[in-house]
């Protein structure tokens, strides 16, 4: 990491000296001054990631500097040196984004310890800002957000898929990014000035699908008052992404097949064939095949749908990705809240995040940043911020791993033992009192009782 470029203004050029020799041994790039419209030009003509100023200066003091500051250089840390008289005012001043103050007079360690506090916060917003550049550049294809080889190979496929006008299908489990993998497809593709029509094909009611996919006309049925276009034609020489396919009815999927086969279609009670130019892309969490072999899923539909198939993988298969991710949504979402000044993540809560399994993938992590972002005090998300249940899981991997590993039929016949002994102890070495207990035949425990070579004479003992 680059040097940390301080400056310190303080109208007592002792203090700036005492100062400037503090964050000097700390390894800082240091310049001062006794004068704050000196500084106010300093930070003008260089800016500087640490500013420490005094409260009280002739001229203009720490507030009105900080104000100006602000104006010119806003992602400078800046701490204020208060005498103890003026604590409140410090406290104010903390309250408009003043990252620290140091009482004075001051030991060594009071410069020290808030120096080091800002110095690690520089150093989360110095590697976001690094993680910023690689998702925008290396690590993204549209707002899908990875760098592990699955995904890479994804964004492979993705690309061809966007240069080409087949059918896409999409698989992934629930919250995998389907849709915005359909959105960054359309978005890269010719069609990327034409209609993005969204259908979810789990979400309407069955009575009115046929309808809102391929429209009707005027008296079709009751409460048809006028003719009524489809999102298949809505949708005409853009594209159609058909979410949740397999939830489609057979007889609307042999309409579709038509669509994808002829470029064709019929309104509900029209005599009349329309052409339409569509591109589809449909996405599923079903297993199709499955659905073709319980005559849920039509096989020709199937195979018109996956021209190029693209699976996602659940966010448990490509926990490298995680990290790109918290910093992607943790910018995302903590724009939302200027005020708390958010600038990073702490190390633990990236861990705990990371020990996380995800059943609802990356919308359940985006969401748990969410939460943390709602719940934290600021600068930085700790641990404690983030969804209890997240912790709790983390928890449980810890007693998991502190379990000694054994073959699997070794530890059940080691739990068997202890809970039939244990049972033993509890009837004083009565077996069919101990088999009550444990809700066995008399028979079946003194057989396990020889299997595992259960000494009952030292129980009896």
């Amino acid at each position: 990491m680059d040097k940390i470029r301080a400056l310190v203004v303080d109208d007592e050029e002792s203090v700036c000296e005492a100062v400037k020799a503090i964050l000097e041994i700390e390894g800082l790039e240091v310049i001062s001054t006794t004068s704050s419209p000196d500084a106010v030009e300093l930070v003008r003509n260089n800016g500087y990631d640490l500013i420490i100023s005094d409260l009280k200066m002739p001229v203009m003091d720490g507030i009105q500097f900080y104000d100006r500051v602000r104006e010119i250089e806003s992602d400078s840390i800046f701490i204020i040196i208060t005498a103890f008289g003026t604590i409140p005012s410090a406290v104010d001043a903390i309250k408009k984004g003043v990252y620290d103050y140091i009482p004075k007079p001051f030991t060594p360690d009071e410069v020290r310890i808030p120096l080091r506090r800002a110095l690690e916060r520089k150093r989360l917003e110095r590697e976001n800002s690094a993680l910023r550049t690689q998702i925008e550049t290396r690590y993204s294809f549209q707002s899908i957000i990875g760098s592990s080889l699955e995904i890479r190979e994804i964004f492979r496929i993705m690309r061809h898929a966007a240069s080409s006008d087949s059918s896409v299908l999409i698989t992934g489990e629930s919250g995998t990014g389907k849709e915005l993998a359909a959105r960054a497809i359309h978005s890269n593709s010719v069609r990327a000035r034409r209609s993005f029509v969204t259908v979810n094909c789990g979400a309407i009611p069955e009575g009115l699908i046929e309808s809102e996919l391929f429209g009707h006309v005027k008296g079709s049925f009751t409460g048809a008052i006028a003719d009524k276009k489809g999102l298949v034609e809505e949708a005409d020489k853009g594209t159609l992404f058909l979410d949740e396919i397999g939830e489609l009815a057979p007889q609307l999927q042999v309409k579709l097949l038509r669509v994808l086969q002829e470029g064709e279609f019929l309104r509900i009670g029209d005599t009349q064939t329309r052409k339409v130019n569509v591109r589809v892309i449909a996405a599923t969490n079903r297993d199709l095949k499955k659905s073709i072999l319980d005559k849920l899923f039509r096989e020709d539909l199937y195979y018109r749908l996956n021209v190029i198939p693209i699976e996602l993988p659940p966010l448990r298969r490509r926990s490298d990705d995680i990290p790109l991710l918290v910093t992607h949504f943790l910018e995302k979402h903590r724009i939302k809240v200027p005020e708390k000044n958010i600038s990073g993540i702490a190390r633990d809560a990236v861990e705990a995040l990371l020990s996380y399994h995800y059943p609802g993938n990356i919308r359940e992590l985006e969401n748990s940043l969410e939460y943390a972002i709602a719940f934290t005090s600021g600068p930085e998300v700790k641990k404690e911020d983030l969804p209890k249940y997240i912790l709790e899981e983390k928890k449980t991997g810890e007693e998991a791993r502190s379990i000694p590993l054994m073959p699997l039929k070794d530890a059940k016949s080691q739990f068997e033992r202890n809970i039939i002994t244990a049972a033993l102890i509890e009837s004083g070495g009565n077996i069919s009192e101990a088999a009550r207990i444990l809700h066995i035949h008399r028979q079946n425990l003194q057989q396990k009782i020889r299997l595992l070579d259960i000494d009952l004479t030292a129980i009896a003992r």
